[in-house]
């Protein structure tokens, strides 16, 4: 008799969950973080604020925004909305909770501020990023944003100075100098020779030739 009443009820419920509707599946979720830096490429001492928000469409469980920079900020002060942060010097963590993203409610919005610490020495590396976790991501992947820039000032390398010349001996005078200088001694080196030679000539002129055996 059971046996009777049992496969008419078994038949009935198999009917009954094939008829019933399947769910439809979970609407794909898209978003991405935006990172903006103000001012971009801060220099050690200046006042720096990042803002973090998230755009897209779809549903966020237990949402996680991370951010990370490689400069110190002393002060540092984290402001999630929705949601609460944990701020250090060089770590940023915020949880939002769950995210109905692309309605008419506020965007999610992080701001972080600080002090870029003095000290850091031109030509470092300063990298700012921010990745979003959630439930979903474990299947997608965190999504990452980033931003990076060098501080200026790096000490150009050193060059040797081009070689000069070696001088090289050359008969021409220097410019400003006459050759006719050696010309005019010369002249009067001669016109000297003859003045004595005439007057030798007189000399003998007038006291005669030289008287033969005296010297």
């Amino acid at each position: 008799m059971w046996d009777s009443v049992a496969a008419p009820v078994v038949g009935l419920m198999a009917a009954v969950a094939a008829a019933a509707p399947t769910p439809p599946p979970s609407a794909p979720v898209d978003a991405a973080p935006v990172l903006t830096s103000t001012p971009f490429g801060a220099l050690p001492g200046q006042q720096v604020t990042h803002t973090v928000t998230i755009a897209g469409s779809g549903t966020l469980t237990a949402t996680r925004v991370t951010f990370t920079t490689t400069a110190d900020l002393d002060g540092v002060t984290a402001r999630a909305e929705p949601g609460q942060c944990a701020a250090s010097p060089r770590t940023v963590v915020c949880d939002l909770g769950d995210l109905r993203l692309g309605t008419a409610e506020a965007v999610p919005r992080i701001t972080i501020t600080g002090r870029f610490r003095p000290g850091a020495p031109p030509g470092t590396l300063v990298r700012n990023r921010v990745n979003v976790t959630s439930v979903e991501s474990t299947a997608t992947g965190a999504q990452i944003a980033s931003n990076a820039y060098l501080l200026p000032g790096a000490t150009p390398t050193p060059t040797d100075p081009p070689l000069e010349s070696p001088g090289v001996a050359s008969d021409v005078p220097p410019s400003g100098r006459s050759m006719r200088v050696p010309a005019v001694a010369a002249v009067v080196v001669a016109g000297a020779v003859a003045a004595g030679a005439l007057l030798t000539r007189r000399r003998r002129r007038r006291h005669g030739p030289p008287t033969p055996g005296r010297l």
